[in-house]
């Protein structure tokens, strides 16, 4: 089923372009929206991405490659959003094709910061997109280890069955295990919350802090995003899942993880503003700490992990001593 629709995928970076590389495995053909001219002209002539995971070749006969938004839009039947939630309202604002009867997934990690609503509710919410036609993709799984054709294993979440199954057929393969869940809101909340937990994990390892503590931070951390989430939607979900424990193991410990590296040098003495500069990529978690701070005013969750990361990103409060102090809230 999956070969007869149509599939686009929104933005250019790394995921995007891991995202592309998947379903180009059972599509004929993806449109593909990057705004990058210069990206979309390497790759028609040399095959890949020259910017993110120039190691994926693709077959350029397989790609409907675009900068106008509109274009890949009306292609495809099935439409994924992989682009920094910071830029998704920049990017919508181009948009005049419609978006009835789309079905829209969200690879997105974050909050959008002028709604401060997760990507699936910011399209039910602005878009009027019935949540019957919203999902979201999330992990454990990253961007790179896809490149290397890694085993890997990705959560499908939609409020329609039918529409998870035909996404986890598009993006499944020999190194691409899919599981579907029901759970949209509290997936993508999980995978949003993740990576703030990830620069908390990089802040304490730039400090210092030795494997005894990451694993104690980690395993508050899983305990803080049920809290969280149980407040935002409250349902049956086993928190120990791959979609939830997985996706926030594999972001606080890999190597690949943009948020851990983040934390690490905010630890080590940058500055927010010089850590962005040297990475020359987005951590979502940056922008999460804000909206999910903002968020738990109204929630009164107890978030001493995610209040810690605030302090230090928003408040300009030293790391060294907002850690200490909450060595002492954790157990």
């Amino acid at each position: 089923m999956s070969q007869k629709l149509k599939f686009a995928v929104i933005g250019g970076g790394s995921w995007a372009t891991a995202i592309a590389k998947m379903l180009c495995v059972n599509c004929d053909e993806i449109a593909w929206y990057m705004r990058n001219q210069d990206a979309i002209d390497h790759l028609k002539t040399h095959h890949h991405n020259p910017n993110y995971l120039s190691s994926v070749e693709f077959n350029p006969n397989k790609l409907r490659l675009t900068t106008d938004i509109n274009e890949a839009v009306a292609f495809a039947d099935y439409i994924i959003f992989a682009i920094p939630s910071a830029f998704l309202n920049d990017e919508m604002s181009k948009l005049t094709a419609s978006l009835e009867g789309k079905v829209i997934f969200s690879a997105i990690k974050g909050i959008v910061p002028e709604t401060s609503l997760i990507v699936g509710e910011h399209f039910n919410d602005t878009y009027d997109i019935p949540f019957e036609n919203i999902g979201v993709i999330t992990g454990p799984c990253h961007a790179e280890e896809v490149a290397l054709e890694r085993l890997s294993y990705l959560t499908i979440a939609c409020g329609d069955s039918q529409k998870a199954k035909i996404m986890a057929a598009a993006l499944s393969s020999d190194y691409i295990k899919t599981k579907i869940s029901d759970d949209i809101i509290g997936s993508e909340y999980a995978a949003m919350l993740k990576n703030i937990y990830a620069i908390a994990a990089g802040i304490a390892h730039g400090l210092g802090y030795g494997d005894n503590f990451q694993s104690v931070l980690m395993s508050n951390s899983i305990r803080e995003m049920k809290k969280f989430i149980r407040k935002v939607h409250k349902m049956k979900r086993n928190i120990n899942n791959s979609a939830y424990l997985g996706d926030l193991l594999v972001t606080g410990y890999s190597v690949f993880s943009r948020n851990r590296m983040f934390g690490n040098m905010i630890g080590k003495g940058y500055t927010v503003k010089s850590a962005q500069m040297e990475m020359n990529m987005v951590a979502e978690g940056y922008y999460a700490a804000k909206s999910a701070h903002r968020l738990n005013e109204k929630l009164e969750a107890k978030t001493p992990i995610i209040n810690a990361v605030y302090d230090v990103l928003y408040e300009g409060k030293e790391a060294k001593k907002v850690f200490r102090k909450l060595t002492e809230k954790l157990d």
